[in-house]
């Protein structure tokens, strides 16, 4: 059986910044030890306060505990989202890197707290806990593949088969996980608008048009997709629908 370090790698984290508890061996409370780890890394931010600024030289790297946070890069003069972080992300890896800049901004989006950890911390952590070290991996393959399934949705010239593009993509992760059947998962309008690259309403406008053709269920920030083979013909059939509309008038 896997201790609760190697089985929660969060909890793996905060064992090892923690030093493994009290020095006579005792058991520390949670409360204690999130009092603890927060008086020693713990950085709080309000909403819309700027954790770092893009082109900064990278000084720490974040867990993020409480809250929410945007990542935005500005491309032309236009400020985009990248990705939103919640409870439990690590963010701001390029501390990892003596000299390293940033290559995005950090907004807080609700009021909340972060462990921030300079680069000799980090570094001890992925040395010293492998399970520390394979989240990190995992995350940046992660962010890879989301990375590279934004520039395929923004290929798609069809808003709703961008946005159908973006929920097939969570939809069948999310399946791969639980082995099939309805699928569940959270997201708010402000994350899938920052997938697909199109503004909150038209998004919102687009899952309700999905939602009257019973291919979504909402529930606060969950969408449930009850048959994924539908959203998939769905998808088919606007990809036939925008080959069509692109098909140039034959000469006369």
């Amino acid at each position: 059986m896997l201790s609760p370090a190697m089985s929660d790698p969060k909890a793996g984290i905060r064992e090892e910044l923690l030093g493994g508890g009290r020095p006579d061996g005792s058991e520390e409370s949670p409360d204690s030890s999130d009092e603890r780890l927060r008086s020693r890394f713990g950085k709080r931010f309000e909403a819309g306060e700027v954790v770092f600024r893009e082109g900064d030289v990278g000084e720490h790297a974040y867990l993020l505990e409480e809250g929410r946070v945007r990542l935005i890069k500005r491309v032309r003069g236009v400020e985009r989202s990248l990705m939103m972080l919640r409870s439990g992300d690590l963010f701001g890896e390029s501390a990892l890197l003596s000299g390293a800049h940033r290559s995005s901004t950090a907004i807080a989006l609700t009021a909340g707290v972060a462990l921030a950890l300079d680069q000799a911390t980090l570094q001890h952590l992925l040395e010293n806990n492998p399970v520390v070290a394979s989240r990190l991996v995992k995350q940046l393959v992660r962010r890879l593949r989301d990375a590279e399934d934004q520039i395929e949705i923004m290929m798609l010239s069809d808003m709703q088969s961008k946005v159908v593009s973006a929920l097939l993509k969570l939809a069948q992760n999310q399946a791969a996980d639980m082995g099939g059947g309805g699928v569940m998962f959270s997201i708010s309008p402000m994350e899938l608008s920052t997938r697909v690259g199109l503004d909150v309403d038209t998004v919102k406008r687009v899952v309700q048009e999905l939602r009257e053709g019973q291919y979504l269920r909402v529930a606060d920030e969950r969408l449930e997709v009850p048959d994924l083979d539908a959203l998939r013909r769905l998808f088919a059939l606007l990809g036939v629908k925008d080959e069509i509309r692109g098909e140039p008038d034959e000469a006369p």
